[in-house]
């Protein structure tokens, strides 16, 4: 199986993109395509794109459920990388990918996500997330954790084969946050969900903003309300910083 599409589902990110755009170009090989999915940016986030070269496609209403949605139906290849504006895919992920790919026992895989910023590495969030691909699953779904269930996030730059995600009907375009791993859940049914032993790097913005203590209560509280079975209004609990 050949041919990978990278999906970016993008609100307002004209910051991040010169940096994306950069890391994209020095892929080795390139992905065959990028779609960047925009939810209605007002700033120059669709003209960065387009001059990159990107497949730009433009979903309304927003919601990032329904922008990866949108992007993996309108992808052309069968795997299907979903990439944060944010994060930076290491040179040989193409290659990665397809490797990983390879054991059809494998479903859906993730990259292992560092958080850093221009001034500092975010070591313990970093180690937390980390640990919450384990845990939270163990706790929440024991029952898919003894089947190979890992819960994957946006900073992972999961991956999986494009007719597995429409097997399963996708994302669930109502949720505001938790898409990623409520998709894990879901395509546990079809086969493992894996963390990889290789790293993508994304920007720390949150934890600036927040500060440490606040991020890892808020990435808690809501992650702890998405185990107990709470779908809506999770996003009002997950302030959006850019």
């Amino acid at each position: 199986m050949t041919g990978l599409s990278i999906v970016i589902p993008a609100l307002d990110e004209e910051r991040a993109l010169p940096r994306l755009i950069r890391s994209l170009d020095a892929l080795d090989p390139q992905a065959d395509e990028v779609i960047l999915v925009d939810g209605g940016s007002k700033d120059g986030t669709v003209a960065l794109a387009e001059e990159a070269g990107f497949r730009v496609i433009h979903q309304d209403p927003k919601g990032r459920a329904r922008q990866i949605n949108r992007g993996v139906e309108e992808a052309a290849h069968p795997l299907v990388c979903i990439l944060h504006a944010d994060t930076i895919l290491p040179d040989d992920a193409v290659s990665i990918i397809s490797q990983v790919m390879a054991d059809e026992k494998t479903v859906l895989a993730g990259f292992t996500a560092i958080l850093e910023g221009e001034q500092q590495t975010r070591w313990l969030t970093s180690l937390h997330n980390w640990a919450k691909t384990w845990y939270a699953p163990a706790i929440f779904r024991p029952h898919l954790f003894l089947k190979g269930c890992r819960l994957l996030f946006g900073d992972h730059a999961m991956f999986f084969r494009r007719e597995d995600f429409l097997a399963v009907g996708g994302c669930d375009p109502e949720m505001m946050v938790m898409e990623e791993a409520d998709l894990c859940v879901k395509m546990t049914s079809r086969g493992r969900v894996r963390l990889i032993d290789r790293i993508v790097r994304t920007d720390d913005r949150r934890v600036a903003a927040w500060g440490g203590l606040k991020a890892n209560w808020v990435y808690l509280n809501v992650g702890i309300r998405w185990g107990l079975g709470a779908r809506k209004r999770l996003g009002d609990r997950y302030p959006d910083v850019r």
